[in-house]
């Protein structure tokens, strides 16, 4: 081997070490930059303090999550929420946090569980989004935020499913509380709006129906004449309604539906007799 091939070796040699100390000079510098979230740490709106993983799988079967969910995180953290509804349910999710940190960082977590094709983290302020498309929303806010998300959160799509960790909703009443090891989980149903004047139709049998309703909550009354007949054992589950009277001539007619807008309609059952459909328009 001559001088003229050793030099241009020698070269090479020199510029491998060079970018090998390079890459690995690189790679330490970018693992002393990924960001790693501290409990307590200082947020926009709460500290940041994790959801433990058991009661993340209670929150999400609590709202019974399947593939057909979109489910949304407000104040997603560290993104175990929207991870775990892709993972362990097959859900859509998607996270709405505002520490770009912390998106950054569910975005690698997504990575490496291998669902970052079904979760995606947004950087934005939960007040000022739009999250109207989920079909279950999870959250771990404080008292005083979750009432000022009420609003929003009763003008979704009814059914829509809400489920909170530790802290409720006022006079809201949930529709389950589950408790593990000292946490609580909350859940709500999201009820259609079915307050105020209704016609109700059953074949040739009319009636003028009254609701009041407070959140799910509904009582009644139907006109039978002169008489306001109250409404018995009245249910009130997302879209889905259900209540009873007894009619003029003492007969129970038992009513069950769904609401949709300013209709409803579904199936009555009378007393010692059959079943028939029933409609009724807001009016």
């Amino acid at each position: 081997m001559n001088l003229t091939t050793i030099a241009p070796l020698a070269r090479r040699a020199v510029l491998a070490l060079a970018l090998g100390a390079f890459a690995a000079a690189a790679a330490a510098q970018q693992a002393q930059k990924e960001f790693m979230p501290q409990v307590g740490q200082a947020g926009k709106d709460v500290i940041w303090v994790p959801t433990p993983d058991e009661l993340v799988d209670r929150m999400l079967r609590m709202a019974q999550t399947t593939p057909n969910d979109f489910v949304i995180d407000l104040g997603s953290g560290d993104g175990r929420t929207p991870i775990a509804a892709a993972k362990r349910f097959g859900a859509r999710a998607m996270g709405i946090e505002y520490n770009p940190d912390m998106v950054e960082l569910s975005n690698r977590m997504a990575s490496s569980q291998g669902v970052s094709g079904k979760v995606r983290f947004m950087k934005a302020d939960i007040f000022e989004s739009d999250f109207s498309q989920a079909t279950v929303v999870t959250m771990y806010l404080l008292p005083g935020l979750n009432l000022k998300l009420r609003p929003k959160l009763l003008d979704m799509k009814p059914g829509t499913r809400l489920v909170s960790h530790q802290f409720n909703m006022d006079d809201w009443q949930p529709d389950e509380v589950s408790n593990l090891e000292g946490r609580r989980a909350y859940l709500w149903i999201v009820p259609a709006k079915v307050q105020g004047a209704w016609r109700l139709q059953s074949g040739n049998d009319g009636y003028d129906l009254t609701l009041e309703q407070k959140y799910q909550m509904v009582e009644g009354s139907v006109k039978l004449g002169a008489v306001a007949a109250g409404l018995r054992e009245t249910r009130l589950t997302g879209d889905r309604i259900a209540f009873s009277f007894v009619d003029a001539a003492g007969v129970r007619r038992d009513f069950s539906g769904r609401v949709n807008g300013n209709g409803m309609e579904g199936t009555v059952k009378v007393e010692g007799g059959g079943e028939a459909r029933w409609t009724a328009a807001k009016k």
